[in-house]
């Protein structure tokens, strides 16, 4: 069985890819691991609709029965968020549940791989997977991914219970080029400064699809990563989100949580300690950077096809 066998795309998103229209991924671990219900629903229907806000096409990625959708309905959504057996899907489980016939949400490289394949070429996430701080050698898939597919990925950094500097060093190391997006500094995921600068910054969505394709066009091979803060009227400050992260570190390390269960069990014990504050944030966050999500691929749509006009129905 081929990639073009295994992968659905709706009608929408097949005739957009065809005539070079702008489209946006969106992974969907957010919405079956990340957030709790009904949240991630709404939040996956207010994803799009951002996109969609900017006249773009969102094409929400992930695995239904057994087989890779581009773009999900309705149905596919509360069967991801109904199914206590929703799988947590990188690139190297696609192939097991293809045999599998499993139901599972995309992660960050396995929505990148997708996308790549059916030529997407913008992506918009949370945060990013990058390296824990215990053990050290436990590094997210994410990274691997981003070294080496070249997409443009819209993210409000790495998610702020990583080892930040380690993250950033292997994305340096790896030849991933960061833009900080109206910041001169890499923002904290809830926060939006880390103590960190970005490699560049950039202030316009154009400046940002210039620097992506004179770095594809050398011949370089890595994504582009473009960190966004979250909104001013959602992000905690970091002085106050740091003690929060130390103990839900502490607390996975108590009960021995690794692996795909660290992140989300991270994730869920922040929300407790700040009193739903990081649910908040979490879900400014990803709202915004849909938002710049579609307006980077609006302009890398026009750069490269400026004879075709958006469509106005979108």
């Amino acid at each position: 069985m081929d990639f073009s066998e295994s992968c659905i795309l709706t009608e929408e998103i097949r005739e957009a890819i065809h005539q070079g229209l702008p489209v946006v991924a969106l992974e969907s671990t957010v919405i079956t691991h990340g957030l709790p219900y009904p949240h991630n629903v709404q939040l996956a229907i207010d994803m799009e609709n951002e996109v969609r806000g900017e006249k773009c096409i969102p094409a929400t990625i992930a695995l239904i029965n057994g087989k890779i959708h581009v773009g999900i309905d309705n149905k596919h959504l509360e069967k991801l968020v109904s199914n206590p057996d929703v799988h947590k899907i990188s690139v190297r489980d696609i192939g097991i549940a293809l045999t599998r016939h499993w139901d599972g949400g995309t992660t960050v490289a396995g929505t990148m791989f997708i996308a790549y394949k059916t030529g997407i070429r913008i992506l918009a996430t949370g945060g990013i997977g990058g390296v824990h701080h215990k053990p050290a050698y436990d590094i997210s898939a994410d990274l691997l991914a981003l070294a080496k597919t070249p997409l443009i990925i819209v993210c409000a950094g790495a998610k702020a219970i990583l080892d930040l500097p380690a993250t950033v060093e292997f994305m340096e190391t790896n030849s991933i080029p960061v833009i900080g997006y109206l910041t001169d500094e890499f923002p904290g995921f809830y926060s939006r400064t880390s103590g960190m600068k970005a490699q560049i910054r950039s202030d316009s969505p154009q400046d940002v699809v210039k620097i992506a394709k004179n770095h594809w066009g050398i011949g370089v091979k890595s994504a582009v990563l473009v960190v966004n803060p979250p909104p001013p009227e959602v992000a905690i400050p970091g002085e106050q989100i740091e003690e929060f992260i130390e103990r839900a570190v502490q607390t996975a390390a108590i009960q021995d949580i690794r692996s795909q269960s660290l992140t989300p069990f991270l994730l869920e014990k922040m929300n407790e300690l700040s009193g739903g504050r990081s649910l908040v944030t979490n879900l400014g966050l990803l709202r915004n950077n849909a938002r710049l999500a579609a307006q980077i691929a609006r302009e890398y749509h026009q750069m490269s096809f400026p004879g075709i006009e958006l469509r106005d129905e979108l």
